[in-house]
């Protein structure tokens, strides 16, 4: 499987949709014209497991290090011995097919063995953010319902404090850095970790198991327990809760190895065995998990796993791992493209990036591409589509301020932004549906959300989007962060594209915020470039050379940094929540 895929001529035929949503295969696709050569219009996906993916890697390229991890290496051969170790483990604490299992975790290499040991035997992975709080950390074990919790040593003092309330977990197993660092790497960090709060040792009265113990007590299993890969659930991976409390998104084994081929099949130049993926994007969201580790293991690629963002690190290890393939969000790009030290470090080595999580300003993009000579270029996808479902070709026309085109076996269409089961009126921007073998299979335990969402078997993204002649779409914007001032609609992204075009600006992020007399107002939250002052009236009077009069910003915040989710995405919900309302307003 990490050879060079196969291809079929047409998509196969799709059950057609009761009244409601269009049948997928009677959707026009002009975006199949644009396709660049050597990417497939359909693709045979093969019905097996996840950890195929891994099993095929190690048969055909065992003596390839398939994990480096700060000076500490993995052979394919060793990394899927340590899976059937964990496998075994996690069978003789009781753990059966359909169980979850909790992952706290950064990119380490215990990350990837807990992973597709659960996946050996069946088990339903639930990944968690390590920098969770107490009670986001309480809500999503418990909804999982986890019967086994892998978690980073100093994650351990938030569990212990949850004692008595998570309801079903019955062990949980502890690692650090330490015990995936080379000699001496592995004595010297915990004496720097216990001043920064990186370290901390759990106490043995705790009754805490410990991952490396268990690697080293058990024989390797190595009977992959039965699955349907369309049927059975894989991975719960929780939404950000922008819209209130997060969802367990429930992906199967199909929708992942499919996304990982999709993901695959649009870079017709990797070569197996050949590639270095530096995995700076955690695993624990879907766009890392799938554009870093599965696509990375399809490839028989090295996982170059970094535990978290660090400029210099990041630098340092594109100097010394000469990573080919660099996904990443635009803050992650901005910071880089920013270093002081950058012009002392060769990137040279990195040949194809996908941005993903957020628009790409198209000066971000130039300036990245000028470092390092390779493509960098944006994408779209969802924690419900395993994520990725659009992407501007690597190698053909890329489109400025697009997310590209739909990826192999995607289909799209543009829904009335009042009533989803009428299209969108001709030219006009509308609600962005998918439908495609990465869609998810729903929420966990949301029947009626899941029924919001998912209809005829399409997914209603949420997402407002155009689409040009040639089949490259544009998200103008989410539906719920449109802004309407005076009766007139804005979307953020316009006003923030402008924004990134002022010479002084670093980062730029706009929102509604209430107006007694026009209803909703712009106001820009703003980061200046390092050494770089700027008043509002210089802001605005760039935005007055640019934009139509009411989508100019009559409110300007300028800020020492901007408040990122996990992966690097500026999150607009905190900023507006901040915001005073009603008559403080």
């Amino acid at each position: 499987m990490a050879d060079e895929p196969r291809t079929d001529e047409q998509a196969q035929p799709t059950t057609p949709s009761p009244a409601g949503l269009p049948d997928p295969t009677g959707v026009e696709r002009p975006w199949l014209l644009s396709y660049p050569p050597g990417v497939p219009q359909a693709y045979e996906y093969p019905l097996v497991p996840l950890t195929r993916l891994l099993d095929d890697a190690a048969q055909d390229f065992p003596e390839i290090t398939a994990v480096h991890f700060l000076g500490y290496e993995l052979t394919y051969r060793e990394l899927i011995d340590q899976v059937d170790r964990f496998a075994s483990a996690l069978r003789s604490l009781g753990v059966a097919k359909g169980d979850r299992v909790g992952l706290i975790l950064p990119n380490c290499p215990q990350h990837v063995v807990a992973l597709f040991g659960a996946l050996r035997i069946g088990a339903v992975v639930a990944e968690c953010n390590p920098m969770h709080s107490e009670a986001e950390l309480e809500h999503q074990l418990n909804d999982a319902g986890c019967k086994v919790v892998v978690c980073l040593d100093p994650v351990y003092q938030r569990l212990a404090k949850l004692k008595g309330r998570l309801r079903t977990v019955k062990h949980i197993i502890a690692t650090g850095v330490h015990d995936a660092l080379p000699f001496p790497k592995n004595l010297l960090f915990p004496l720097k970790g216990k001043r920064d709060g990186t370290h901390y040792k759990i106490p043995d009265s705790e009754g805490v198991l410990r991952f490396v113990d268990l690697i080293a007590r058990h024989a390797p299993m190595v009977a992959q327990a039965e699955v349907d890969p369309r049927e059975d659930v894989a991975l719960l991976l929780y939404t950000g809760g922008t819209t209130g409390v997060s969802k367990g998104v429930m992906l199967t084994h199909f929708n992942l190895v499919a996304n990982a081929f999709q993901g695959r099949l649009w870079m017709p130049d990797i070569q197996a065995g050949r590639e270095n993926v530096l995995c700076v994007m955690p695993f624990f969201h879907a766009y890392g998990l799938t554009t870093c580790l599965t696509l990375g293991v399809l490839a028989a690629a090295t996982l170059t796993l970094l535990p978290r963002f660090d400029r210099e690190l990041v630098l340092k290890a594109i100097d010394k791992q000469k990573p080919t393939l660099f996904p990443g969000v635009p803050t992650l790009y901005v910071a880089l493209n920013n270093a002081p030290s950058v012009a002392k470090h060769d990137l040279s080595s990195i040949r194809a990036c996908l941005s993903g999580a957020a628009p790409l300003p198209v000066e971000v993009a130039a300036r990245f591409e000028e470092l390092t000579g390779g493509k960098l270029r944006e994408g779209y996808g969802l924690t419900e589509t395993s994520p990725l479902t659009h992407a501007n070709p690597i190698y053909g026309k890329a489109k400025k301020g697009s997310i590209g085109l739909p990826v192999t076996d995607t289909y799209c269409s543009l829904r009335d932004l009042e009533d989803p089961l009428r299209p969108a009126a001709a030219g006009e921007p509308g609600e962005l549906a998918i439908h495609g073998p990465q869609v998810m299979k729903g929420y966990w335990n949301q029947p009626e959300e899941t029924e919001q969402v998912l209809r005829d078997g399409w997914l209603l993204t949420g997402d407002v989007a155009r689409m040009d002649d040639e089949g490259y779409f544009a998200i103008v914007d989410r539906k719920q962060d449109l802004i309407v001032a005076g009766g007139c609609t804005i979307y953020p992204r316009e006003v923030e594209e402008v924004l990134y075009r002022h010479p002084k600006v670093e980062q730029a992020v706009v929102a509604g915020i209430p107006d007694p007399y026009r209803g909703e107002t712009v106001k820009a939250f703003i980061v200046l470039r390092e050494h770089e002052s700027a008043t509002s009236e210089e802001i605005a009077a760039h935005c007055r050379s640019q934009l139509a009069a009411y989508k100019v910003p009559t409110a300007f915040d300028f800020r020492d940094a901007l408040p990122q989710t996990a992966v690097g995405k500026v999150s607009r919900r905190v900023l507006v929540a901040g915001e005073p309302t009603g008559r403080d307003a």
